[in-house]
């Protein structure tokens, strides 16, 4: 009988392949068989497979059940089986359902996180989210589509708080998301537009909410996009807004003030 292995659900991290985390990149090395979410996952991670690599197959065209059968197939044949998504699986990923079918079929899985672009985005920006006496919250999220989005989630609801916000998955939705934004955080407020952030084709523009339909009606941006943005933005970066963790006068169980 042959050995059988559980699959890894794996993300890839934002597109950059030096972006994917060592144990991902370990489990991809060792795959038999690769099934990568080919709408998002750029075929430039799919480098870290090796010639051993019998199957790498693109989901994109798949619905679940052809997903799961060729997982289950591939498992009972016991070959090593790397399930690849975008950012990080659990995250707009869909893998819940994935594993709730895997568990029904008494297959086993293990989970690696990935870095997901919103960390790639403030990596390129050179800026911090949680920035003290600014904002302490950073909100992950997105807008009602064809994907609905609880009421008590909604962005008029979650803008209320003015914090930090990253938007995924609502480029297509850029009329409303302007005018849900500007109510909170003003008219002309700092913001940006992160396209295939650490891509090739990365493009990373500041703009304003007046400006930003027109900023991406411009740039031609319709898909693979985060909108970012919060009071960091507006923010002179002075003294006035350092952290306790390093400050001489601030005693904590490492270090005694001054």
């Amino acid at each position: 009988m042959a050995v059988k292995y559980p699959v890894t659900i794996a993300g890839a991290g934002p597109g950059d392949p030096d972006l994917i985390t060592v144990k991902a990149q370990q489990a991809l090395i060792n795959a038999d068989v690769v099934i990568y979410a080919g709408s998002l996952v750029p075929e430039a991670v799919l480098k870290w497979t090796n010639n051993t690599t019998t199957e790498i197959l693109n989901s994109a065209s798949m619905d679940l059940e052809e997903i799961i059968e060729h997982m289950k197939t591939a498992y009972l044949n016991g070959k090593k089986v790397v399930r690849l998504h975008t950012g990080d699986p659990a995250l707009y990923g869909a893998i819940l359902e994935q594993m709730r079918e895997l568990d029904t079929l008494n297959i086993p899985y293990t989970n690696i996180p990935g870095v997901t672009a919103a960390f790639a985005a403030s990596a390129a920006m050179g800026m911090e989210y949680t920035l003290p006496d600014v904002s302490q919250t950073l909100i992950l999220t997105r807008m009602a589509g064809r994907t609905p989005v609880p009421d008590t989630e909604s962005i008029d609801s979650l803008a209320k708080h003015k914090a930090s916000m990253v938007i995924y998955l609502s480029i297509t939705l850029i009329d409303e998301l302007v005018e849900k934004l500007q109510d909170a955080y003003g008219h002309d407020a700092s913001c940006v537009v992160a396209y295939r952030v650490s891509q090739p084709e990365e493009k990373i523009i500041k703009t304003s909410l007046d400006k930003l339909k027109e900023t991406v009606e411009n740039e031609k941006i319709t898909h693979q996009a985060l909108i970012i943005v919060g009071k960091v933005f507006d923010i002179e970066f002075s003294s006035k807004y350092k952290s306790k963790l390093y400050d001489k006068n601030f005693s904590h169980g490492y270090r005694k003030a001054e």
